[in-house]
């Protein structure tokens, strides 16, 4: 963290990521990389009526659009983050994370596991997420005519220590 021109903590963007996700039947997750040991694995029980909802080392994420491929900025930061204005955004929501390994990957209804991994920190951890997207009516939309489309929707997920 550093300090502002008054003195006062400012949260550190750590790193930041850019990757695609593949959405099916309205949906993807983000979840431990390694999903052996998670007691509800990915998409078990999984809440369409929620854009963001949780199980132990899982977040599950509920897309405009049916079947699609939606752009994810995914951003570790060593703070809160500074708030996202909300008139950018077409819904945002906050949750708690709790991740074993500090590696995240991408999950998807129709497809699996994606390859990219997202790298919290060195080890497991308790962390903050906020989620924010933007398009979701672009992406209805397209579902309900060509049917499908490459970013149209947009995310930005934001992780950050708890308890910071």
């Amino acid at each position: 963290m550093v300090r502002d021109v008054e003195g006062a903590l400012m949260a550190e963007l750590v790193r930041k990521q850019h990757i695609d996700a593949d959405v099916g039947y309205n949906a993807f997750g983000l979840q431990e990389s390694d999903d052996a040991d998670l007691p509800v694995p990915f998409p078990d029980d999984f809440d369409y009526d929620t854009f963001l909802s949780t199980h132990p080392g899982r977040l599950d994420i509920t897309s405009g659009g049916h079947t699609h491929t939606a752009a994810v900025t995914v951003e570790v930061w060593d703070g809160r983050p500074p708030e996202q204005d909300p008139a950018s955004w077409d819904t945002q929501a906050e949750a708690d994370f709790e991740s074993t390994s500090g590696q995240v990957a991408v999950w998807s209804m129709s497809l699996g596991r994606a390859d990219d991994v997202i790298t919290l920190a060195d080890s497991g951890g308790t962390w903050q997420v906020r989620v924010s997207c933007a398009g979701r009516a672009e992406a209805a939309a397209l579902s309900d005519g060509e049917g499908t489309g490459t970013g149209v929707e947009r995310y930005l997920v934001q992780f950050w220590p708890a308890g910071s």
